[in-house]
């Protein structure tokens, strides 16, 4: 009899269906930030050692698509931009390694996992599964985070000796049940997360992964789980993001058919007359948006503008080389924090922005084509919507330990749809 399709078979199922349901035990060693950048480069080393012993998978880095090889390649050309920005500013052997260091964990992630998703055998279904898995785990320990600011349990119950490796911070070692929003006195999770607006993006890529589960147990107590993530993270743009996704992947699914057209065209009628009410209704979300945590939309704000006029003014081209500390109008966060795209104009410079924004938008673009394809390539295409999104919102490579799984599929679906092109075309 066949083994299920959520079985894991292969050597690189058995890792990344693994590695996602420890997610929690993990947490609680604050191994979490390891684990990512580990399964990465392992799973980088399983490639090759099957490209050598297997000439099906030598083939394969043969055929590896053109989108494939724009991530390997900007993720590649954000190790030489780092080095050129060092010898800017004279940083000095020793930081240039640890920057080094710290490329290897983030940014060459959003590279190694779309490449593991294109020449391993894993199967989207044993993703699903894992996640839905987690979600279970975390169903069960919900109880757990709920009552513990009200029980008098710590916010964190301690910080792992791991972080001893390196890292940015001693959040992202740290075991933290949930915290206290400034001002408000209210609380607050992040779960497995470093910060609460992560929980949130990973609540999006988990309740939108866990919605393909073909098991409707499986699939409801995954979307449940994340869903319940992203309301107690409290985040702003997770709730815009589970919004707008969805019908955005939906519709260009099917823009292919006549009927859409045909429900389009007297809804843009629609649009033109109530247009401007509707703008006036959108700008005053915006402002309530801003205004419901207004000291955080103030840093962020000013994060963003010191992050311009300092890249414009002292790095336009190959950026600082490494972060800086703002001033204390900014609670001494991080400059471009907060923000993927302000961050690498401050760090990388205009040729950081454009090695990731290539294969970015070159990837949104192919798969808004080809999600009339099938159902793998919409789900492609709400993964990419949702690192467009929050590279708005978030420095991306400073969490791509926590959402690989998106990056492993990624690569999956754009390595098929390359193959099938080639199919259709002999």
């Amino acid at each position: 009899m066949a083994a299920p399709t959520d079985h894991p078979q292969t050597p690189a199922e058995r890792l990344i269906s693994v590695a996602i349901q420890s997610t929690w035990l993990l947490w609680l060693l604050g191994g979490l930030y390891i684990a990512g950048p580990v399964l990465g480069w392992v799973l980088l080393l399983l490639a090759c050692w099957q490209a050598y012993v297997d000439p099906t998978v030598g083939a394969r880095f043969v055929r590896l698509p053109l989108l494939i090889w724009l991530w390997v390649i900007g993720m590649a050309a954000m190790l030489l931009i780092l080095w050129i920005g060092h010898a800017n500013f004279d940083l000095g052997t020793g930081k240039t390694i640890k920057s080094s260091i710290g490329w290897a964990k983030g940014w060459a992630l959003i590279a190694l996992f779309p490449l593991a998703g294109a020449l391993l055998q894993v199967r989207e279904q044993v993703i699903y599964r894992a996640i839905c898995r987690l979600g279970l785990q975390t169903l069960v320990l919900l109880p757990l985070f709920l009552a513990a600011p009200f029980i008098g349990l710590p916010e964190t119950l301690w910080v792992s000796p791991l972080k001893i490796v390196g890292g940015p911070g001693p959040e992202y070692f740290a075991t933290t049940l949930y915290t206290i929003e400034p001002g408000a006195g209210t609380p607050r999770w992040q779960f497995f997360a470093p910060w609460s607006p992560a929980a949130g993006m990973i609540a999006v890529i988990y309740v939108l992964l866990a919605a393909r589960d073909k098991s409707g147990t499986w699939r409801t107590v995954g979307i449940i789980a994340g869903l319940m993530l992203a309301l107690l993270s409290q985040s702003r743009l997770a709730m815009v993001a589970l919004i707008v996704i969805p019908p955005i992947v939906w519709g260009l699914g099917r823009i292919d058919k006549a009927w859409i057209w045909f429900l389009a065209a007297p809804a843009m009628v629609l649009l033109g007359i109530v247009g401007p009410a509707l703008l006036e209704f959108f700008e005053a979300l915006m402002s309530d948006f801003s205004a419901a945590r207004a000291d955080s939309s103030r840093v962020r704000e000013t994060l963003g503008r010191i992050a311009i006029e300092r890249w414009q003014a002292e790095a336009y081209w190959f950026g600082h080389g490494i972060v800086e500390n703002g001033p204390h109008l900014v609670e001494y966060m991080p400059i471009g924090s907060h923000h993927s795209w302000y961050g690498l104009l401050f760090v990388k410079g205009l040729a950081g922005a454009v090695a990731l924004a290539i294969p970015l938008f070159s990837t949104l673009l192919a798969l808004a084509w080809g999600a009339r394809e099938g159902s793998a390539e919409r789900m492609a295409l709400a993964m990419t919507l949702t690192l467009v999104l929050y590279s708005f919102g978030e420095n991306l490579e400073i969490l791509a330990y926590l959402f690989w799984p998106a990056l492993v599929l990624l690569g999956k679906v754009l390595a098929q749809e390359d193959s099938q092109k080639g199919k259709s075309e002999a």
